[in-house]
């Protein structure tokens, strides 16, 4: 399906184009371009200009350049000012040809889980758009939007920050219908220094709202007064949710097993029930703001809440899976691969998965926990306070690495305290040695923290014997 034409591109973006070309999909990787590809050649810690000929190597149909660079074909080359600002203006373009329903998502936990979740729950009702990963950046959702076809039915658009002043003009690109925040938690500290400054810049997403849009707010964190303000100020609808008293939709009962929650949801209508084939109450809670958002965008809720069932985490972000540790079956490790990100509200979450798990054979609970970062000068305090959370009661042992995570390790009770290291290097070596069958393993940290190291490390333990295994053949 053709994405963009060259006239169109061209028109778009404000460029000149000096041959006729069709564009099925728009990339700025090399590594996961796809053959009829626009190649967008950004800046980043390289010039994209210098892979364009690598571009044409894999079959892209064409390039996004500041200028024709040596030896390429100008007729294949999307001539703009600036590529970032051209491929914006592309995203904004994208955004005005499509009768979508826009969905946008911020948060300081859960974004990606939720868009993930929302795709799955609008699944059969439409044809869904949303980023194959965590592009919520200022590349990230422009990127997003100029990949959207025109016929798409429902988009989903996650918008993050790292620094004030990023989300609103984001949200202004995407102009969404619904816009929902997952919740307000301890994260990007050092760039705000406060909660509450955290709370105002993931508001400003509702200020790119249609006239008619719907603002969707969390109402199990302190700063609700805030985001309720911003909400009023720029939705024609707000909508809460949460365990909190006054929800609109609020979850009233959760029951977590080893690989489900069931929960129990109260509306102005009356209750439901629904299920999620995970183990985790953040999950719940997510569930139900994805249920207000597909309400707020006119699907069904109740189609919706059967396709949520059969959601699952994507790597990294709480996948489950077991790694055998000889051909037979029973003797094997469980792993939960939350490695991606990490601040106390998500790790206090992934703890509390951990403790909901029940060990085969007379197996541990084990916590490998590297550091959360970008928290301010509050960090120490908030790694030596994860020992006090109640979840930590059921963790057999807990592995540490890192400068901050020393704090947690320091607070711990000698009989949970395992190895600390000061990297997650490490760490790899050390964990493994320690393992035994039946033992169910968390792994978390924020990304910086390179703890998915480990999970790399546990999963070889498998490979491994199935190494083994095939050269006995």
């Amino acid at each position: 399906m053709i994405l963009w034409t060259s006239a169109d591109a061209a028109s778009a973006t404000g460029g000149t184009s000096q041959g006729t070309w069709t564009a099925t999909g728009v990339s700025i990787d090399t590594r996961t371009i796809e053959p009829g590809d626009l190649f967008v050649a950004l800046a980043a810690a390289r010039d994209g200009h210098e892979f364009v000929a690598q571009a044409f190597q894999k079959g892209a149909s064409a390039a996004l350049v500041n200028h024709v660079p040596d030896g390429m074909d100008a007729a294949k080359c999307l001539v703009v000012d600036d590529v970032l600002a051209a491929l914006e203006r592309l995203g904004t373009a994208a955004r005005t040809r499509t009768q979508a329903k826009v969905i946008a998502i911020t948060g300081s936990v859960g974004k990606t889980t939720v868009k993930d979740m929302l795709k799955q729950a609008l699944s059969g009702q439409g044809k869904i758009h949303a980023a194959v990963a965590s592009y919520n950046n200022h590349w990230g959702v422009p990127l997003t939007l100029s990949r959207m076809p025109v016929d798409t039915d429902y988009a989903v658009i996650e918008i993050g920050m790292s620094a004030p002043g990023e989300i609103a003009p984001l949200s202004r690109m995407a102009r969404p219908h619904v816009a929902m925040i997952t919740t307000i938690a301890p994260a990007h500290l050092e760039a705000f220094g406060r909660i509450e400054g955290i709370a105002e810049e993931k508001a400003s997403i509702f200020e790119g709202l249609e006239p008619d849009g719907v603002a969707i707010v969390p109402m199990d964190v302190e700063t609700a007064p805030i985001l309720a303000r911003a909400a009023v100020a720029h939705a024609a609808e707000v909508v809460t949710f949460g365990e909190a008293e006054g929800a609109d939709l609020r979850l009233t009962d959760v029951m977590l097993s080893d690989d489900s929650t069931v929960m129990r949801i109260a509306t102005d209508e009356g209750g439901r029930l629904a299920k999620l084939s995970v183990s985790g109450r953040h999950y719940a809670v997510n569930a139900v703001g994805v249920l207000c958002a597909v309400a707020a965008s006119g699907a069904d809720t109740t189609q919706a809440a059967m396709a949520l069932s059969h959601w699952q985490p994507v790597e990294g972000r709480g996948q489950r899976e077991r790694i055998q540790l000889s051909r037979t079956d029973d003797i094997a490790i469980e792993l939960i691969d939350d490695a991606f990100n990490a601040n106390p509200t998500s790790l206090a979450a992934g703890l509390e998965v951990l403790a909901a798990i029940t060990p085969e054979r007379g197996g541990r609970r084990i916590a490998v926990l590297g550091d959360m970062l970008e928290l301010g000068d509050d960090g120490a305090k908030m790694h030596a306070d994860i020992a006090s959370l109640p979840a930590m009661e059921a963790v057999d042992i807990v592995h540490t690495c890192g400068p901050l995570m020393v704090h947690l390790d320091a607070a711990l009770p000698g009989a949970k305290r395992g190895e600390h290291t000061e990297t997650a290097q490490d760490l790899c070596r050390a964990v493994p040695r320690t393992l035994r069958p039946g033992d169910v393993v968390l792994v978390k940290g924020s990304k910086g923290s390179r703890v998915s190291l480990v999970v790399d490390a546990l999963r070889k333990l498998g490979q491994s014997l199935e190494r083994a295994g095939q050269g006995n053949r």
